[in-house]
């Protein structure tokens, strides 16, 4: 055997036998830099993607704004500005309706993992990719949807039943969230984020539609509105997950089932840690003094969807993708029993 024959054998016997070279993908996230989600993410998941796809993927998540605003990332994703996003929808509700009854069905689920569900186990990603193509042209993929956390309403004063809002001034984003909580009864007040603490402090308004407990907790508006309310009551933002689509469709098939199995199985641990530090914390502040910690009945529940329903319903009039995507909750709502 020559000399050539060998070097040229072993060439090939190293090619076959060496790490497949990682190709990364940058994810625009709507997370800040250093948020627990962002941090848990990156240490214990991102790791995991190049495992599931032996070597050949690899994720860079960068923070909300980073390359460009949130709302703008499914057309800088569609253009290659962005390999993808992984972003909170409601961003996108001025660009098509459909987004604000995906992004956060005010009311309408009890847990994340129901909605996860409604995405991985229903039509929901069908009806995203639809509401996706319409402000993306069609060039962006959604890999999977759904949210990780129930918000938590901090509240200065009691709100134990669906009836106590009545007349309660509750800060809360325009669009649905208002539309919803002045249905119930209550009075929504528009004002920054920024201002929350200060209006709770203050008496400006009642309650907040604020953020998860524990971020809450972090920002101290439990201290100046010590009846929270938890499980929350009203928002379960939801995230999406999607890659510029020349670059999944050039993607392995087994990597593209590895990246949809790695949305959920993220999602989920995530929505079980944040969930474990908001019991945690609840709990905590349940056995001081000063503190009530609410935990609505059943009823008062049931008794909210029912009134939320009736705002879906106007609001999915705003276009025919916004009404699919309602009807395509309302079926599997259906069939886990929360809707008759």
């Amino acid at each position: 055997m020559s000399i050539r024959t060998i070097v040229l054998a072993g060439l090939a016997s190293a090619a076959l036998s060496a790490p497949a070279l990682a190709e990364t993908y940058t994810i625009q996230t709507s997370f800040n830099a250093g948020d627990f989600s962002t941090t848990y993410l990156t240490e214990n998941w991102l790791p995991k993607i190049k495992e599931m796809t032996e070597g050949r993927v690899e994720i860079n998540l960068t923070p909300s704004g980073s390359v460009v605003p949130s709302k703008e990332t499914p057309q800088a994703v569609s253009m290659g500005v962005l390999d993808g996003d992984f972003t909170s929808v409601n961003y996108f509700s001025g660009q098509e309706p459909a987004f604000a009854i995906l992004g956060d069905l005010i009311s309408g689920y009890d847990t994340p993992a129901q909605m996860l569900g409604f995405c991985k186990d229903g039509s929901g990603e069908k009806v995203w990719q639809k509401a996706l193509d319409e402000i993306a042209d069609g060039q962006a993929h959604l890999i999977g949807c759904g949210p990780y956390s129930r918000e938590s309403l901090p509240a200065r004063v009691p709100i134990r039943t669906f009836e106590d809002l009545q007349g309660k001034k509750i800060r809360s984003p325009e669009g649905l969230a208002s539309a919803v909580f002045a249905a119930a009864g209550a009075s929504p007040v528009s004002i920054p984020f920024s201002e929350v603490y200060g209006a709770l402090e203050k008496g400006i308004v009642d309650a907040a539609d604020a953020s998860a407990y524990v971020n809450n907790a972090a920002t101290g508006l439990n201290d100046v509105a010590p009846y929270p309310l938890y499980p929350g009551i009203h928002s379960m933002p939801a995230m999406e997950l999607t890659m510029n689509k020349d670059k999944w469709d050039g993607l392995e098939p087994q990597d593209q089932k590895a990246l949809r199995d790695w949305f959920y199985m993220a999602m989920e641990d995530l929505t079980n840690v944040v969930h474990e530090q908001d019991e945690k914390l609840a709990q905590e502040d349940a056995k001081k003094e000063g503190i009530e910690v609410i935990d609505w009945s059943q009823d008062s529940r049931d008794k909210m969807r029912v009134v939320a329903r009736k705002e879906w319903e106007k609001f999915a009039e705003k276009s025919p993708l916004a009404k699919e995507a309602l009807e395509a909750n309302l079926e599997y709502m259906k069939t886990i029993g929360l809707m008759n």
